[in-house]
């Protein structure tokens, strides 16, 4: 009987075959990576749709009745299939609506949605009779502006009897930097800076020509529930009827009526009626 023949000697490594590439892991794993591509692919052109569509809304300036599609295509920086298709989309829920010669304007919902914003601040029942009365104090215009991210916009105005007053329209942006009503705000938000400490300090701002020619406000924070800073109160009008010391004499009762809205917005009715507290002691 023989012995059966020995095994081949290993060969060397420089003559062993090069590996098979394993296209079998390769395969498997590429439908995970594609999901997760696509589920970040669809996260993103879903913000940015959302993004596209308040673009869309906000291209209608005030007093802007209907819009053609390529002017809000042109506004928006977007192409005009997109806009339609964006505008064709806010319709069914009734944000925007397509009139009979093509045009677009906003619907019934936009005007709802803004509706319920307001009523968050009371404005029927609180702010237009606080405003009132101060226009009625003082002669002037006022105005309750709220903080818009960078922005302060004119929630609720009331014109003054006197056939010369400025004129601010309601839901513009408007820098806080500039005019006393965005430095107010700035100046409770914890703005820092000598400026808005004294802003802190006194409880009250008032310019002239800061960011309108000719035209000069004073203004008072205005505080809700826990201190918190709703806004500010402030008179306007023109500087050749409203001077320094003018504005400066009426600080203290642009003061009264916060005070007197604070309380309010912040359910009581217990506010001081001879004495302003003065805005620092809410100061956080």
């Amino acid at each position: 009987m023989s012995n059966p023949p020995a095994p081949p000697p290993p060969r060397p490594p420089s003559a062993r075959p090069a590996p098979r590439k394993a296209h079998t892991p390769a395969v498997a794993a590429a439908p995970a990576a594609d999901v997760s591509a696509d589920a970040a692919t669809k996260d993103a052109s879903g913000v940015i749709a959302v993004t596209r569509a308040l673009q869309v809304l906000e291209a209608f300036a005030l007093g802007e009745s209907s819009l053609p599609l390529a002017e809000l295509s042109r506004r928006c920086a977007l192409h005009k299939t997109t806009v339609l298709r964006l505008a064709r989309t806010l319709a069914q829920s009734g944000f925007m609506v397509q009139r009979e010669d093509g045009d677009w304007r906003l619907g019934p919902a936009a005007g709802w949605l803004g509706a319920r914003y307001q009523a968050g601040f009371d404005v029927q029942n609180v702010l237009e009779p606080a405003l009132r009365e101060l226009t009625h104090a003082t002669g002037e215009s006022a105005a309750f502006y709220v903080r818009e991210g960078n922005v302060r916009t004119c929630l609720v105005r009331v014109e003054g009897p006197q056939a010369l007053r400025h004129h601010a329209r309601m839901g513009e942006g408007l820098p806080l930097d500039k005019g006393s009503p965005g430095r107010v705000i700035l100046a409770f938000s914890g703005e820092p800076g000598k400026a808005y400490e004294e802003i802190r300090k006194k409880g009250y701002h008032w310019s002239i020509g800061e960011r309108e020619q000719g035209v000069a406000t004073v203004s008072a924070p205005v505080f809700g529930m826990h201190w918190r800073l709703m806004g500010s109160v402030c008179i306007s009008g023109p500087a050749s009827r409203l001077p320094a010391e003018k504005l400066e004499s009426l600080a203290q009762t642009v003061m009264a009526a916060a005070t007197q809205l604070s309380y309010a917005l912040a359910g009581s009715s217990a506010a001081p009626a001879h004495t302003p507290v003065r805005a620092t002691q809410w100061h956080p």
